[in-house]
């Protein structure tokens, strides 16, 4: 088995979900060895390994600033990645692909829940649009595979992942890791206040990444179909009621300035999970305050500790 991303934030968890169900024997290459923009090192990638199956999870992500900062670059590297991948596998045969997409992909405006059956109502919130698109091609390319050459690939569309090991870079994180991370600072400097971007009204979903890890393994054993399948944990909750919850949790105590300047992404994201729990038996089983409770002290650890956590 290959995992594409397995070093990475949600990858590290597939790769210790896997083992622990007893898969032994699996491959997570880093980009610097095989560089999956390229197709001939895709194609390395799996004449080298010979995989009978390949988790793809390998992508160029970040929050609202980064996608602003770098609407081509998540464009053309998200989507080069995939369909090289998918490519190479049609050409190398391999059993089974998996194939991580995002809830960027939704229209704008999807009603809440969003269904599957809504994933092309319309177009994606504009500041990640490139990369939203860029993911959804691949669902475009591993049906269109499976029409023609019998191809067995599926589609995951997992909500914003938060937990240990996140990157919290300030300049490129998504919104939990960078809101932790302030609040821990602003504790730390005594500061009155924190600046958070927009209005706080947006709304949000977060799945914890040790559920979506779960997830991807049940789906990777038991899901076959071609219909893309929601991953979250049906939880939705405002960007203000999330930071309340983190400085409370994080133990900060000073005020909150919202920079309206900034823009809210889109207006409200929440997952209907109901085709993961029929088709392969997955729902989430951390609630949003535990996960951020194990985020934080996982953040604060690594910072007392002056380990290298990503962004610090």
């Amino acid at each position: 088995m290959v995992l594409s991303g397995g070093n990475g934030f949600l990858g590290s968890f597939v790769v210790e979900k896997l083992r622990l169900a007893g898969c032994r024997e699996i491959l997570a290459p880093r980009s610097r060895e095989y560089d999956l923009r390229e197709k001939s090192e895709a194609l390395r990638l799996y004449k080298d390994a010979r995989p009978d199956i390949f988790i793809h999870l390998a992508a160029v992500v970040g929050g609202i600033g980064a996608n602003r900062a770098n609407p081509g670059r998540f464009f053309y590297d998200n989507a080069v990645m995939g369909i090289n991948v998918i490519e190479a596998g049609r050409i190398a045969g391999v059993e089974k692909l998996v194939c991580a997409g995002t809830i960027c992909s939704y229209p704008k405006f999807t009603p809440v829940p969003f269904r599957e059956e809504n994933f092309w109502n319309g177009y994606p919130e504009e500041t990640n649009a490139p990369y939203g698109l860029a993911k959804k091609m691949l669902l475009v390319q591993l049906q269109a595979y499976r029409e023609q050459y019998g191809f067995k690939g599926i589609y995951l569309t997992p909500v914003n992942l938060y937990g240990p090991r996140d990157n919290f870079d300030l300049e490129i994180s998504h919104v939990i890791p960078a809101l932790i991370r302030k609040c821990f600072e602003a504790k730390q400097a005594r500061a009155s206040e924190i600046t958070a971007w927009g209005t706080g009204s947006a709304t949000r979903e977060f799945l914890y990444v040790e559920d979506a890890a779960e997830a991807i393994v049940l789906a990777t054993e038991k899901y076959a179909k071609p219909e893309p399948v929601n991953l979250g944990s049906g939880e939705e909750i405002s960007i203000r009621d999330l930071l309340e919850q983190i400085c409370s949790l994080a133990g900060y105590e000073g005020s909150v300035r919202w920079d309206a300047t900034k823009p809210d992404g889109q207006p409200r994201r929440c997952l209907d999970t109901s085709r993961a729990l029929a088709e392969f038996g997955w729902r989430a089983s951390t609630a949003l305050r535990d996960g951020l409770r194990k985020t934080i002290a996982w953040f604060e650890e690594e910072v007392s500790s002056g380990s290298r956590t990503r962004g610090v």
